[in-house]
């Protein structure tokens, strides 16, 4: 973990809010726009944050620091929005133009490597329609960047599931979406840390 974030996790444990803000702005927009793309709503996503640096700073203490910083909060942040989930909303999404618009213009991901923008927004219409397993990991693997240990530590499952759904997101979208096999090049995109062979 990061010598600096180490030190801001510890001061924040012991109440200092200068480095619990400090935290908070190095987190909260990828936290949010995480959320964002879940739940579809601004308002929630906003809400869905918030609560998942309250569930933080309560629990910072028992951060024992084995995973990174940022690996365990992206787990809160997804157990905050598989509770939220459970009490209400669920159901089928149906988002206007302007909702995906947003999406492809303001967050990184699988849009990056889209030839233009017709195909970044057909990407996030396609993994929206996935079903919660691989919508989460494309989330937070393409989206924020996580790598597949990380992604597989904040969906508490093995490295080979999050591999295996990797594989299957790819099929569904390259159907769904009509892209050749070379236009959309897997290796070419899932990243990987060292020691991870795909």
């Amino acid at each position: 973990m990061d010598s600096r974030i180490k030190s801001l996790c510890k001061r924040a444990g012991r109440a200092d809010k200068n480095a619990a803000c400090e935290l908070l702005e190095i987190y909260y927009a990828d936290i949010y726009s995480y959320l964002r793309r879940l739940c579809g709503s601004a308002a929630d996503a906003e809400d869905l944050t918030q609560q998942t640096f309250l569930k933080v700073w309560s629990s910072l203490g028992s951060f024992a620091g084995r995973s990174k910083f940022s690996t365990w909060l992206y787990r809160i942040a997804h157990n905050t929005y598989i509770d939220w989930q459970r009490r209400g909303p669920g159901g089928v999404r149906n988002y206007p133009d302007q909702w995906w618009a947003e999406c492809t213009d303001t967050n990184p991901g699988l849009s990056a490597n889209a030839a233009d923008r017709q195909l970044a927004q057909r990407l996030y219409e396609a993994v929206d329609q996935l079903d919660e397993d691989k919508r989460h990991i494309a989330h937070l693997h393409y989206y924020q960047g996580l790598s597949i240990r990380e992604t597989a530590k904040v969906l508490n499952v093995a490295t080979s599931t999050v591999k295996y759904r990797l594989r299957e997101v790819f099929r569904i979208l390259r159907a769904k979406i009509g892209v050749e096999e070379n236009e959309f090049d897997q290796e070419r995109t899932i990243s990987v840390a060292k020691g991870e062979p795909i």
